[in-house]
């Protein structure tokens, strides 16, 4: 039986389509997929994400944990509050995981990782703290709420007290702060900015409550999905997994190489830097019509790559994608579409913030 969140009576009473995602019954929708993905580009959208897994890491050697077990420097996020977005590599330099690490405090992280990842993330944890003294803590007792788009905040921000909302607004993109029981982050999935909310699951019905009447929209999986493809945001298990590396999968940014620390996979990765990246990872919008799905194959002049997320995208109005291609994939490519090779431009992600495409997209 799929595990249910702290808000799945409020999913039902909202009208939501329920399906099993990783494990978790969860909405994909609560009406019209594509109106939610507009609201969420236009006005304010909130998601449940109480299935993402939330892990505490605290003792005398976090920050060293930490720096074996992240490809990005988590000396990076070197104040209490700031935030660094990170893959987990395993010997090969394929990605186990990636999740977004928050300094709570001196030896203090809270680490968000995928639902669908779990029990082996949980397990890679645990097998790689031997030698170090720390303590890790799976935080089942608390849920998660993610409030997104261009009037999220203003409406998160008026349900605080006043002294709240000062510190709430003040917050910048990547950080973090606690406001009593709710633990308040400016790191979204979406492309549009907002708020995710941590809270004890027991308060999790109330906060959803107030949002309604603030006039926060309920969302689904499947706009969540769409925004973050148009986001150029990547979905593990699909544009990366264990068979991949960061500078394969358009997260070279999220390495860092620039010192000598040592992190599990930096052998490989330095490895297939020094003899040339074979595959790299673009956008793609379609030329023609059609729709863009996981798996079809990309034709180019250098060999065939694969398309590993791709939609219909409300915003533009046709067919996107991420693909994995050749490293030296120039600007045009075809799709296999049925054994119909289509049409289709090579572009740099994103292709769409703040309720329209971004330049050079379209």
């Amino acid at each position: 039986m799929a595990l249910r969140t702290p808000l799945y009576e409020a999913h039902l009473e909202a009208g939501a389509r329920m399906v099993d995602f990783g494990g978790w019954e969860m909405p994909i929708n609560y009406g019209s997929q594509i109106e939610e993905h507009h609201q969420v580009r236009r006005d304010a959208g909130m998601f449940d994400v109480s299935h993402m897994t939330v892990v505490d890491v605290a003792g005398m050697d976090a920050r060293r944990y930490l720096s074996r077990l992240l490809a990005n420097d988590v000396a990076r996020a070197g104040e209490a509050g700031k935030a660094l977005y990170s893959c987990m590599l395993n010997e090969q330099g394929g990605v186990v995981d990636d999740l977004i690490t928050y300094n709570l405090r001196a030896e203090e992280y809270r680490l968000v990782v995928n639902a669908s990842t779990r029990d082996k993330d949980l397990d890679w944890l645990g097998r790689q703290a031997a030698g170090f003294k720390v303590d890790i803590e799976e935080r089942t007792d608390l849920a998660m709420l993610a409030v997104q788009g261009p009037n999220a905040r203003n409406a998160v921000l008026g349900l605080l007290e006043p002294g709240d909302a000062t510190l709430a607004e003040a917050l910048t993109p990547f950080s973090a702060t606690k406001l009593g029981s709710l633990f308040l982050a400016r790191t979204g999935y979406t492309g549009e900015d907002g708020f995710e909310i941590a809270l004890p699951a027991g308060e999790a019905h109330d906060c959803w409550r107030l949002l309604l009447k603030a006039g926060v929209r309920p969302c689904g999986l499947g706009a969540r999905d769409t925004l973050r493809l148009e986001a150029g945001m990547n979905l593990y298990g699909q544009d990366m997994d264990e068979t991949v590396t960061p500078l394969e999968s358009g997260l070279a940014w999220t390495v860092a190489l620039q010192d000598q620390r040592e992190f599990i996979g930096r052998g490989a990765l330095e490895r297939q830097r020094a003899e040339g990246v074979p595959r790299k990872l673009v956008g793609l919008v379609l030329e023609d019509r059609g729709v863009l799905r996981h798996g079809q194959r990309i034709v180019t002049a250098q060999g065939d790559g694969e398309v590993t997320s791709g939609s219909f995208s409300p915003t533009l109005e046709r067919a996107i994608a991420l693909a994995r291609v050749p490293a030296g994939t120039q600007d045009a490519v075809q799709v296999d579409i049925r054994g119909k090779l289509l049409d289709a431009r090579v572009v740099k992600p994103p292709f769409a913030r703040r309720g329209a495409a971004c330049e050079g997209i379209i």
